[in-house]
């Protein structure tokens, strides 16, 4: 990955309190882990911004390298990396999202 991409990602990542690199949009997801990741978070009830990266090759293959894991969706919260939507599904099921969200003082959806 270049230095251009990682301070692209890097800028995205920090830009908001939580952002989700994902296929497709919110309103259409192009995958099941999407629309899955974008539903957790809905159910959550956190502003967040999303980033297709269907949209951007260099971003799509820069974010793998930029968390160090190789599946999209991935989410991010205050700057830090949580997971894809298999471990957003199993910390929202525990509880454990709701409680990230609200200890790091992430904003409700409006």
């Amino acid at each position: 990955m270049t230095d251009a991409v990682h301070a692209k990602i890097d800028s995205i990542v920090k830009s908001a309190d939580v952002v989700l690199f994902m296929k497709g949009t919110p309103l259409f997801p192009q995958c099941g882990f999407s629309s899955r990741a974008i539903a957790i978070l809905d159910h959550v009830g956190v502003a967040y911004e999303s980033v297709d990266v269907l949209q951007d090759q260099d971003v799509r293959q820069g974010i793998k390298a930029y968390s160090d894991w190789p599946t999209i969706p991935q989410l991010y919260v205050k700057g830090e990396f949580l997971g894809g939507s298999d471990i957003m599904m199993e910390m929202y099921e525990a509880g454990e999202l709701q409680e990230l969200m609200t200890a790091r003082g992430v904003a409700r959806a409006e």
